[in-house]
């Protein structure tokens, strides 16, 4: 317990001593002897006391100190109480400790605690039971030593995570686990590893049967466009046939971007190709969408205007970044009433370069911005009838931005217009 002012009670304390033996001394006129013996006494007990106090610390069991007086009781109490503080503190750090690793061992992942040296610190039961860890026989050992795929070992060592990987599992190779590694606390990371082969042979399933069902359907579709190009040079004279003809014609036709807009979403999603293989030309690739641009404008009227910055080159695929452009310039074109105005932009921005694509068009409610690049959803339908989209062409742009390490950027305002762009890191630009 603190005393307040006890500092008051061992100066009192002492000088009462003092004077007492001061007294004495007086008495028997023997002043320095008595003064010395007193003084000795003292010392004696406090050597004494820090015997007892060193034995309590160090060899007693009992958490009570010894009983004193004076002084002493006050630095016993004192010691007692932090005792008894830290004690409290231990528990409830244990309590929660334990608490932490109920938890941990309740997660349907498998964590790992790793420290600043890569060192495992601590795993839960998932992570010996799909990372074919031993606890605590792995306890110090290293983690690349125990996840041996190279793509973990090089996003591991890249230190770079901003996104998961997904590599087989150590124990079972037909298992896919996507890891997920996260700071944690001042020089601890967290390992999470989760099993998502289902997923992921599910996304393989789809992308297969995108691609062969849009393959299979291109010969049936183009046997049918032969004969309705047939029919058309007949001499029709009844209206009805000639209406439906006509309306089969058209709805073939917009089947026929359909399938190839997926073919063209089928093979970007599978594309193995890397990014900073090759150079585009960007603003040459740019003129020759140019001039494809003036024919599909003819009917539209707009004034479109290209602001572009010759020698700008970036790492890509060509055929892609292509794609990506062309879909962006094209909508512009397609959602514009006739006679409006389009500006293209390829330009240096901050920390890189940046493609925009700005109209006077219709514009977009904002409700409807964050599901632009879902696949077939479309802000009006009817409208998309008319120009015969097939509701694809945002969804290839995200992919192929994805694969470019960017992502597409909407501003749009009802009756003012839209601003379709993205930018590519400096990283990405080639100074050749």
């Amino acid at each position: 317990m603190y005393y307040p002012f006890s500092w008051l009670r061992i100066a009192f304390g002492l000088v009462a001593y003092l004077m007492l033996f001061a007294l004495i001394g007086a008495v028997l006129d023997k002043m320095a002897l008595v003064m010395c013996l007193g003084i000795l006494a003292l010392l004696l007990n406090n050597y004494w006391q820090l015997y007892r106090l060193n034995r309590w610390l160090w060899h007693s069991r009992k958490m009570s100190p010894p009983t004193v007086k004076g002084v002493w009781e006050l630095i016993y109490e004192g010691i007692y109480f932090l005792q008894r503080r830290n004690r409290n503190k231990r528990k409830e750090l244990g309590s929660l400790v334990t608490r932490f690793r109920d938890g941990a061992e309740a997660l349907p992942d498998a964590a790992v605690v790793i420290d600043d040296k890569g060192t495992i610190s601590w795993c839960n039961r998932l992570a010996r039971i799909e990372l074919g860890f031993k606890w605590p026989a792995d306890a110090g050992q290293r983690l690349n030593n125990l996840i041996r795929h190279p793509k973990f070992i090089s996003y591991f060592q890249a230190r770079d995570f901003t996104f998961p990987i997904e590599v087989p599992s150590p124990v079972n190779p037909s298992k896919t686990l996507e890891y997920r590694i996260m700071p944690y606390g001042e020089d601890h990371l967290l390992l999470i590893a989760r099993d998502v082969t289902r997923l992921s042979q599910l996304e393989a399933m789809r992308k297969d049967f995108v691609a062969n069902v849009s393959h299979e359907l291109r010969t049936p579709l183009t046997v049918i466009n032969g004969y309705l190009e047939l029919m058309e040079g007949l001499d029709n004279t009844n209206p009805m046939l000639s209406k439906a003809i006509n309306e089969m014609d058209a709805q073939s036709k917009r089947m026929k971007s359909l399938i190839e807009d997926l073919l063209v979403l089928s093979r970007i999603e599978a594309s193995a190709e890397r990014i900073h293989d090759r150079v585009v030309n960007v603003p040459k690739m740019l003129g020759q969408i140019e001039s494809e641009v003036q024919t599909l404008n003819k009917e539209k009227g707009h004034t479109i205007t290209f602001h572009i910055e010759p020698d700008l080159q970036v790492y890509g695929i060509e055929t892609e970044l292509r794609s990506a452009c062309s879909n962006l310039i094209f909508n512009a074109i397609n959602y514009t009433p006739n006679n409006g105005t389009i500006d293209v932009y390829w330009k240096r921005a901050q920390n890189g370069v940046k493609f925009a694509v700005v109209d006077n068009g219709y514009g977009i409610e904002q409700t409807h911005l964050s599901r632009l690049t879902e696949r077939f959803y479309r802000v009006d339908k009817a409208r998309s009838r008319s120009t015969g989209g097939s509701g694809l062409g945002l969804s290839i742009v995200k992919h192929v931005l994805s694969h470019h390490n960017s992502k597409l950027e909407v501003k749009s305002k009802v009756g003012q217009g839209s601003e379709f762009s993205f930018r590519l890191a400096a990283e990405m630009v080639s100074e050749n």
